[in-house]
C-alpha cells in the first residue's frame, strides 16, 4: 500500500543549473529535507484502508514511495533550473557590447547628442558675437539701442514664440515639431547673410528716423534705432531665440526623452566641457572672418563678405544638427518611459511674491539671482559702448568679439575644472562669494577707469594703451571672469542650494524663483539703464551712477550670500544629525532560529524564534 508523502514548503530551486549526474540524484540538502526527521515531530502518516496507522520507513530502497517522490522531485528542480539557465543565457547574449566599458546602445545616443551640442553652441556664439557687431556698429545706433531692445522687442517675442510652441506641440508630434521650430531658423540665417544684409539700404527707414528724432530729441536715439534698423534687430532677436529655443528646449528635451537618468548623471557634465570647446573653436572662427578685409580689394564691403561665410557655416551647422536628430530618431532604440503623470505646482506672480517674501532663505535665494542678472546687464552694456568707441569698424568689433569668445571658453573650461577642488577645499560659502566678488573687484576697475581716465592716463600709457583701450580689456575681462565664475561655481552654488530644504519649500521656492526672478534679473537691468538714458540723455552721463547701482546691488549679493550661508550650513547639519539618529536607530542583529524544518511540519515556527531582536 502506497504512502503519501507531503512535500508543502520543501522545494527550493537551487541558483546554479544542475549536470547530467544530478539529474539522478537530488542534491544533499533536498536529501536532508526529504529524509531528516525529529523525535518530537513524528514523519507523516497515511491512513490506510482499514483505518490503521502504518509507520513507513523513509529509506529511499522502498519501492513506490521515496523513488517515485524523489524522481518527481528532481524532475521538477530540473526543469526550474534549466529554465532558469535558458533564461540566463539568453540575458548573456543580449547584453549589449562595450567600448571602453560604455555600451555601444549608450555611445549611438551619446555621442551624436554630443556632436548636436557642440554644433548648436558652435553656431549660438557666432550668432552673438554678430547681433552685437550689426546693432552696436550700425549707422545711427549705440550700445544705448540694447536695453531697449531686450525689454521691447526680445521679450515680447519670446512669450510670442512660446505661446505658438505651445499650440504646436499639442498638434505635431515631436519629430515634427523639432523640425519646424529649427528650419525656419536656418532659412533665415541663410536669408539675413544672403538677402537681407545686401538690401539693407533700401528695407531701413532711416529718412523716417531721422526725422523722429529730429522732433523727440537725442536721448530718444536708443528706442528709434529699432525703427531705424529694424532688419539688424530681428537678426538679434532671432540669434538671442537660437540659444533659448534650440538650446533649451529643442537640445535638452530631445536628451532628457532617450536617455536614462544614470546615463544623464555620467554624460551630461561633459556636455558642459563641449559647450566650451566649442566656445573656444567658434571664437576663431568669427576672428577668422573677420579678418578677411584685410585681403580684400578697395571698394569691397568686407563685412559682408565676412557674414556670408559665417552665415554659410550656421546654415552647414543647422542642416547638421537635423541630419544627427533624424539618424538617432531612425537607428538608436529609446528608452521605455513610465506612462505616470506627476502634477507640477503651478504658482502665480502674486502667489510667488508672498512666498518669496515669508522664507528668509528663499529670500536670500532669490536676491542672489536677481543681483546676477541685473549687475552683469549694468557692466555689459557700458562695456560695448566703450568697445564701441575703441573698434567702429564691424570687422574689428567682430574680430575682437571672436577673441572675447575664446578667451570665455577657455576661461570656463579651467573653471569648471577647478570648481570641485573650491567645493570641496573651502565649501559652498567661499564658491558662492567668488562670482560677486570677481564681478565687484573688476566692475569697480571698469567704471574708474571710465570716470577717471586722466590721473590714470600716465600709467596706462607705460602700458601702451590709452585709458580707453585700457576700459575695454578690463570690461573684457570683467566679462570673461563673470561669465565663467557664473557657469562653474555661481550655477551649481544655486541648485545645491535647494537639496537641504523640505519637499514643499523646495518645490514652491523653485516655481516662484522661475516665476519671478528670473524674468526680474534679466530685464532689471535693462530698465535700469533704459530710466538712466532717458533722465540724462546718454549712457556716458549716466555711468556715474550706474558705477554706484552696481555698488549697492553686489553688496547686497554679497551680504545675501552669508546669510545663505549661514542657513545653509545648519540644515546641513541638522540633516546630517537627523541621518546619524535614523543610522543608529536602525541597527538590529537578526538571530536566526535553529529549528530546523521536517517532513509534513509547516513552515512557519513560533515568532519568537524567527523575528529579529533590536539592540
Amino acid at each position: 500500500m502506497a504512502t503519501v508523502i507531503q512535500t508543502r514548503g520543501l522545494l527550493s530551486l537551487p541558483a546554479k543549473p544542475i549536470g547530467v549526474r544530478s539529474l539522478l540524484q537530488p542534491s544533499h540538502g533536498l536529501k536532508h529535507r526529504l529524509f531528516a526527521s525529529k523525535r518530537r515531530n513524528p514523519p507523516a502518516l497515511s491512513l490506510s484502508s482499514n483505518g490503521h496507522q502504518k509507520f513507513q520507513s523513509l529509506e529511499p530502497t522502498l519501492p513506490g514511495i521515496s523513488i517515485s517522490h524523489k524522481a518527481r522531485s528532481t524532475e521538477f528542480i530540473c526543469k526550474a533550473e534549466a529554465a532558469s539557465a535558458g533564461e540566463g543565457d539568453t540575458a548573456a547574449i543580449s547584453a549589449s557590447p562595450k567600448i571602453f566599458g560604455v555600451e555601444v546602445t549608450t555611445l549611438k545616443k551619446i555621442i551624436p547628442l554630443g556632436l548636436m551640442f557642440f554644433c548648436i553652441l558652435f553656431n549660438y556664439t557666432i550668432l552673438r558675437d554678430t547681433k552685437d557687431v550689426l546693432v552696436v556698429t550700425a549707422k545711427g545706433s549705440s550700445a544705448e539701442i540694447i536695453p531697449f531692445l531686450k525689454t521691447w522687442v526680445n521679450l515680447p517675442m519670446a512669450i510670442g514664440f512660446m505661446l505658438l510652441y505651445t499650440k504646436l506641440s499639442n498638434v505635431l508630434s515631436k519629430k515634427a515639431l523639432f523640425y519646424t521650430v529649427i528650419i525656419p531658423f536656418i532659412l533665415y540665417f541663410g536669408a539675413f547673410g544672403f538677402v537681407m544684409y545686401p538690401l539693407s539700404n533700401y528695407i531701413h527707414p532711416e529718412a523716417l528716423a531721422d526725422k523722429l528724432l529730429a522732433t523727440l530729441g537725442p536721448r530718444f536715439m536708443g528706442p528709434l534705432a529699432i525703427l531705424r534698423i529694424w532688419s539688424f534687430c530681428l537678426f538679434y532677436v532671432m540669434a538671442e531665440l537660437w540659444g533659448s529655443v534650440v538650446i533649451s528646449v529643442l537640445f535638452w528635451g530631445f536628451a532628457n526623452q532617450i536617455t536614462t537618468v544614470d546615463e544623464a548623471k555620467k554624460f551630461y557634465p561633459l556636455f558642459g566641457l563641449g559647450a566650451n570647446v566649442a566656445l573656444i573653436f567658434s571664437g576663431r572662427t568669427v576672428k577668422y572672418f573677420s579678418n578677411l578685409r584685410k585681403n580684400l580689394g578697395p571698394g569691397v564691403d568686407g563685412w559682408a563678405v565676412s557674414l556670408k561665410a559665417m552665415m554659410s557655416i550656421v546654415v552647414g551647422m543647422g542642416l547638421a544638427i537635423c541630419f544627427l536628430y533624424w539618424w538617432v530618431n531612425t537607428y538608436v532604440p529609446l528608452p521605455a518611459r513610465s506612462q505616470k503623470k506627476k502634477n507640477k505646482p503651478k504658482m502665480g506672480t502674486m502667489e510667488s511674491l508672498k512666498f518669496l517674501v515669508s522664507s528668509p532663505y528663499i529670500r536670500d535665494l532669490a536676491t542672489l539671482v536677481v543681483a546676477y542678472g541685473i549687475s552683469i546687464n549694468l557692466v555689459e552694456v557700458t562695456w560695448k559702448s566703450k568697445l564701441k568707441a575703441e573698434f567702429p569698424s564691424p570687422n574689428e568689433y567682430s574680430a575682437f568679439m571672436g577673441d572675447f569668445s575664446t578667451c570665455t571658453g577657455i576661461a570656463t573650461f579651467t573653471m569648471m575644472l577647478l570648481s570641485q577642488y573650491v567645493f570641496d577645499k573651502y565649501g559652498w560659502g567661499v564658491a558662492a562669494k567668488i562670482t560677486p566678488t570677481v564681478l565687484l573687484l573688476t566692475g569697480v576697475a571698469f567704471f574708474s577707469l571710465i570716470l577717471f581716465g586722466g590721473p590714470f592716463a600716465p600709467l596706462v600709457a607705460k602700458l601702451g594703451m590709452t585709458p580707453l583701450l585700457a576700459a575695454v580689456y578690463v570690461g573684457a575681462l570683467q566679462n570673461i571672469f563673470s561669465k565663467s565664475a557664473k557657469y562653474s561655481l555661481f550655477d551649481p552654488c544655486k541648485e545645491m542650494a535647494y537639496i537641504p530644504l523640505d519637499e514643499d519649500t523646495k518645490v514652491k521656492g523653485k516655481a516662484a524663483i522661475d516665476v519671478v526672478c528670473n524674468p526680474l534679473g534679466k530685464s532689471g537691468g535693462a530698465l535700469i539703464q533704459q530710466f538712466m538714458i532717458l533722465s540724462f540723455g546718454s549712457l556716458a552721463n549716466s555711468t556715474p551712477y550706474l558705477g554706484m547701482i552696481l555698488l549697492v546691488i553686489v553688496t547686497a549679493w554679497l551680504a545675501a550670500a552669508k546669510s545663505l550661508e549661514g542657513q545653509f550650513n545648519a540644515l546641513r547639519s541638522e540633516e546630517e544629525l537627523e541621518k546619524e539618529m535614523e543610522r543608529a536607530s536602525s541597527v538590529k542583529i537578526p538571530v536566526v532560529s535553529q529549528d530546523e524544518g521536517s517532513l509534513g511540519e509547516s513552515s512557519s515556527s513560533s515568532p519568537e524564534k524567527s523575528a529579529p531582536t533590536n539592540i
